[in-house]
Formats: C-alpha cells, structure tokens, sequence
C-alpha cells in the first residue's frame, strides 16, 4: 500500500484529493492545525498530524515513511496581512520541503497556480516557459511564485491548475454569489474575455499523474481543456446555485483606477476592511488567460476526468 502526506486536506483541493487518495486504497495522513480541521481529515478517512506549517517537527512525523507528499494548503484571497501570504505561502512551503527531504520523501508534489504568473498582463495560450513573477505587485502572485520557487529548486512537482470549482468550493462561487445577492457584482470590461477554467477533480488527476510521472523541479499547467468565455462560465457557474447576475458592467479603466488607489490608501492610511476592489480581482476577472496544457498532456499523460458541462450538472444537483 502506498503512503501519502497531505497539507491542506481540510480544505478544498486537499480535501478532494485525500478523498480520492483513500478511495483507491492508499493510506493518508494530514496536516491538521485544529481539532475541527482534524475532525474534516478523520471523515475523510485519513489520519490527522497535529501541527500547522510552522512545526518543522509536525511536518517531519507526517513525511516519514511516506512515498509522496502532497503540499495543498496555502493562504488564499486577494488582499490580506502580508506577514500571513508569506508565512504560509513561503516560509510554510519551505518547511515543507524541508521536512520530506530530511526524511527522505522521494516525491514532493506541491499545489501550484497561474496566479503566480500575474503581474498586471494578460496570459494568453500561456504554456511552462512563461517566467514566474516573483516580484509580483499582488500578494497572493508574489508568495505563490516564491513557494513554487521554493518547491522547484528542491526538485518538487508543481501541478498548476487555473480558476478551480467544483463540489466543495469555499471561495469562488460563495463569494460570487455573496457579492451578486449584495448588489455588489459587475462585470469588468463586459466579461467577455475567454478563460481557461480546471474542475477539482481535474486538478486532484493532475496531482496524482505529476506524483506518479513529473519530472522533479518542473511545473505542469492542467485545466479543463478548452478556454471558455468568462462571463458565459460565470453565470452558468452561478446558476448551479439558482442566482442570476446582473447586466452591469464596469469600464476596465474605471476598474482598474480604483484597485491601483484603493490599494495604495488602505495600505498607507491604513483603512479597516479591505478595498472594493483589488488588482488581482481585477486581474482575475478581466484579463484573458488562457492554459496551454500540451505539457501535461504530453509528459503526464493527463486529460480531463470531467467536462464543463458535466461538473456544472452536478453542481446543480447537489
């Protein structure tokens, strides 16, 4: 039988992923930072490790013996306490690293995004050569970048997939659905730019294919095939959940204005809450970008295990 290590498996690609790992017989440990996180991964059917990322020693005890680690958890969102992307996304990551290498782990795979691309220009037909920006003017982009720079140079797997969704989804679809039901939704520019999109379950076969068949210190870009145009996926997405957006647009210009200044005063003043909107948001929801997966499908072997159409029904049916 073999052993994996997940961190993040209380969450939702983590979760999924330990899900279909106990499901085809392997036997699973997880990082678990509360008990009610540890509660998640005993449903699961896996075993929780008691520690967060800052526990060197936590991360060791659930690596030792292991045949993959699966590095999951991140800090996620678009705005935030900085100390927090960087203690999680890279200083967490190297403790990752660090424990299955001392260890001995021979397959460190770790949770990557195009995100980590971003830095203010659209990605198009991107592909594995696009560089990492590092100096990223977005949080989450910078620390991400940084994290897969981490996880490459100590020969890890990075599977990144773009805009996931799916069953167990916390972020995405609950904060569309919570800013169109507050009259607080518009689509930037028309939303009519196309997107590349990955179901969870697509990503969960892109991590099993990068543990069993990545090359160790390179990315594999996995998605849902074929682009799709943001504003058509967001109101399907959104009618899985019986809400309908409305037709309001707001100027790229406009947009882009108020990120790049709301940005700048909550940071200086600072303010309470956080801005109305911020570059990243306003990245994500404007901006082309679109995957080329030829890579993973090449090297890995991968090819979605779901269509569009089929995870939006089955959204809309549980």
């Amino acid at each position: 039988m073999s052993t994996a290590f997940v961190t993040g498996a209380s969450g939702f690609i983590g979760g999924a992923l330990a899900r279909r790992l106990v499901k085809e017989g392997w036997s699973v440990r997880a990082l678990a930072r509360t008990e009610r996180s540890a509660k998640v991964i005993r449903g699961l059917g896996a075993e929780p490790v008691k520690g967060d990322l800052d526990d060197v020693r936590a991360l060791r005890d659930g690596a030792a013996g292991a045949d993959v680690v699966f590095h999951c958890a991140a800090q996620l969102g678009d705005w935030g306490n900085p100390e927090d992307f960087e203690r999680v996304n890279v200083a967490g990551t190297g403790n990752a690293v660090r424990a299955a290498r001392e260890v001995g782990t021979p397959r460190f795979v770790h949770v990557g995004t195009e995100a980590a691309l971003l830095d203010g220009q659209p990605l198009v037909n991107v592909d594995e050569s696009a560089p990492l920006r590092t100096g990223s003017r977005a949080l989450y982009s910078r620390t991400k970048a940084l994290a897969e720079q981490e996880a490459r140079e100590a020969g890890g797997i990075v599977v990144r997939p773009r805009l996931v969704w799916g069953p167990g989804d916390t972020t995405i679809l609950p904060t569309l659905a919570d800013a169109v039901r507050r009259g607080r939704f518009g689509w930037i520019g028309g939303g009519g730019h196309r997107t590349s999109t990955t179901h969870v379950d697509n990503v969960v076969e892109g991590l099993m294919l990068g543990a069993e068949k990545g090359e160790p210190g390179e990315a594999y870009f996995v998605t849902d095939g074929e682009p799709q145009v943001f504003r058509e996926f967001i109101t399907r997405l959104l009618a899985t959940q019986g809400v309908e957006p409305p037709d309001r647009t707001i100027p790229r210009g406009v947009a882009r204005a108020v990120a790049e200044a709301g940005e700048a005063a909550w940071r200086i003043l600072p303010l309470p809450g956080r801005p109305p909107i911020t570059r990243l948001a306003f990245w994500l929801a404007s901006q082309e970008c679109t995957i080329n997966i030829s890579r993973a499908r090449r090297e890995l072997g991968y090819s979605p295990v779901i269509s569009v159409d089929q995870g939006l029904e089955e959204l809309r049916s549980t």
